[in-house]
């Protein structure tokens, strides 16, 4: 994926919204797409880093319609079009269904779900203004396979796949792709959430590493070099897809590690 040198970015000219843009993952999407020209727009309702130059910060509670019709009437106020959405926004829960109480499944699936469905629903008008869009949901290899205790989480991000092929299918007559991004471990806070404070998280960290082929986990950098590739001219085919970036993890037989 050799993305073409411009004079101005691969994304020049281009306006982008990312949802999560505080996040670990969601910063470096921004700083990403702002070094290749990109006007970008970080929605979360955490204060985002606005020190990046081409990242303006903006509220937006994604779980709240009002808040993503908000949050597109200011980008149209100011552009007139979107040709960039990520839909980088989640949270994740440690319990299995037993233990997962029916307000902490409907939060879960508020915020990956239901937030993923709002903002692009009313993206999807300024899209067609632009006459294209990329539209990049982020799922999860826990949506192809199961880690333990992760029963709302890994349903949530089956149901964010399940939707991307949908949106995928819909509106790729209207020249806008819907693709999804599906990490392993990436080093962000809630993989040192993870982790814990335990006595003994060094050598977690290093179990962790030592199961994925490649002897590591990844890095937020790594999820935005492929999200950047996808927003712009040279994934002009690529839709529908769910793109997996685990390091290898889940293409190995677990049970030949024993």
């Amino acid at each position: 994926m050799k993305q073409k040198a411009t004079p101005d970015g691969y994304l020049a000219h281009r306006i982008a919204v990312v949802t999560g843009g505080s996040g670990g993952i969601g910063q470096a999407i921004c700083a990403r797409f702002a070094a290749e020209g990109a006007s970008v727009y970080a929605a979360d309702i955490a204060p985002a880093d606005t020190a990046i130059a081409g990242v303006t910060a903006l509220f937006h509670d994604v779980t709240q319609e009002a808040s993503a019709i908000a949050l597109m009437q200011q980008i149209s106020d100011q552009h007139g079009r979107l040709d960039i959405l990520v839909n980088a926004a989640g949270i994740e829960i440690e319990t299995t269904i037993e233990q997962t109480s029916l307000e902490e499944w409907n939060r879960i699936f508020a915020v990956n779900v239901t937030g993923t469905f709002l903002t692009a629903k009313h993206a999807l008008p300024l899209m067609r203004v632009a006459g294209r869009g990329s539209i990049i949901n982020f799922g999860s290899y826990d949506g192809f396979i199961a880690d333990p205790s992760l029963a709302a989480y890994c349903a949530s991000k089956g149901a964010v796949h399940a939707l991307t092929r949908a949106m995928a299918c819909d509106h790729g007559p209207e020249n806008i792709r819907v693709n999804a991004i599906c990490p392993g471990y990436v080093d962000t806070p809630m993989l040192q959430s993870f982790f814990g404070d335990s006595g003994n998280i060094e050598s977690l960290k290093q179990a962790v590493r030592e199961v994925h082929p490649l002897r590591n986990y990844g890095t937020a950098e790594d999820v935005a070099n492929l999200v950047n590739w996808l927003a712009g001219d040279e994934a002009r085919y690529a839709t529908g897809q769910l793109w997996v970036i685990d390091g290898g993890l889940s293409a190995q037989v677990q049970q030949m590690r024993l």
